[in-house]
């Protein structure tokens, strides 16, 4: 087993619970930085090798290995050993954050880093008091885990211009940018597959054909009009309560808190001038092909694969 290459630890994630993982030829890892399409890609990923448009609880038979705060480690590797399908798991680590394999198919998932940040407000100030204390017994080590400003325009801030929940969390020098650039670094892998949420959105169907090729999936192609269907954000809307099982009782609002809006754009109506500008002085340190592809996707910047910086 390759060791993990760099230990990461926060309240909600502890990079050497990967360490314990039995890979299986096949396993498909969704790695995301948060908010950034991660359930949307695992529901994709469950039609795609379940071959049903049933709605499944997406976030119990795909686990977040790394999350400290569900269940125990031996709880959940004894839960991913025990399903009988190709397995699909989640990760919101850095690519140098866990173990890697020839064998397992790694999907990433970007976003413009302005849009996940108006997305991750959203969902930390949807969390229960359950949910806050959870965080907390999760890593007691770590003292009270960080609560959410009210006001986004003080999220947006402190996004764009230090580590969001401190260095006491195990990243003091990780940003949104420093964990895509791992990505980045890493997108000539043929294991790994760079997606883009912009792509996601312009064309769900197409998409969902470059994962299954991927994936070494075929799909009879009178279910694929049906499989896209289900895949779609109203789709996911209308059976969130399934899809999101137990993990939407986290959240004030259930369902419809976590699978909120599904858009983007949504900051520039709202952060002025001088808060833009924080974002664009921290993403002045990105590589000019980097800042294109999270700003714009595939089907704008062109392939990451194929980019020289």
């Amino acid at each position: 087993m390759e060791p993990t290459a760099k230990f990461y630890k926060t309240w909600t994630m502890d990079s050497h619970r990967w360490d314990h993982f039995a890979p299986r030829a096949g396993d498909v890892l969704i790695a995301t930085a948060a908010k950034c399409g991660t359930t949307w890609m695992q529901r994709i990923v469950s039609l795609l090798i379940l071959q049903s448009t049933a709605p499944v609880p997406v976030m119990e038979i795909s686990p977040w290995i790394d999350a400290r705060f569900i269940m125990p480690l031996d709880a959940m590797l004894g839960m991913v050993e025990a399903q009988p399908h190709r397995r699909f798991l989640k990760t919101h680590l850095p690519f140098d954050g866990y173990p890697h394999y020839g064998e397992l198919r790694y999907i990433h998932v970007a976003r413009d880093a302005r849009d996940a940040c108006m997305s991750l407000f959203n969902h930390l100030t949807g969390l229960t008091p359950a949910a806050q204390q959870a965080l907390d017994d999760g890593a007691p080590e770590l003292g009270p885990s960080w609560r959410c400003p009210d006001d986004p325009h003080l999220f947006w801030r402190r996004w764009f211009t230090e580590s969001l929940f401190g260095a006491s969390d195990g990243f003091p020098e990780l940003s949104f940018f420093d964990l895509e650039t791992t990505y980045w670094k890493a997108r000539r892998a043929e294991n790994l597959l760079l997606v883009h949420y912009n792509d996601l959105k312009a064309d769900l169907s197409g998409e969902m054909a470059r994962i299954a090729a991927f994936l070494s999936i075929e799909t009879p192609r009178e279910l694929w009009p049906r499989l896209v269907e289900a895949a779609s954000f109203e789709a996911m809307k209308r059976d969130g309560e399934t899809l999101m099982g137990q993990v939407g009782a986290m959240f004030e609002g259930g369902s419809e808190r976590f699978l909120f809006k599904g858009s983007n754009g949504r900051w520039r109506d709202i952060m002025s001038a001088d808060e833009q500008a924080l974002y664009d002085k921290a993403a002045s340190r990105l590589t000019p092909a980097l800042r294109r592809w999270l700003e714009n996707g595939r089907l704008v910047a062109g392939d990451p694969r194929a980019t020289s910086d």
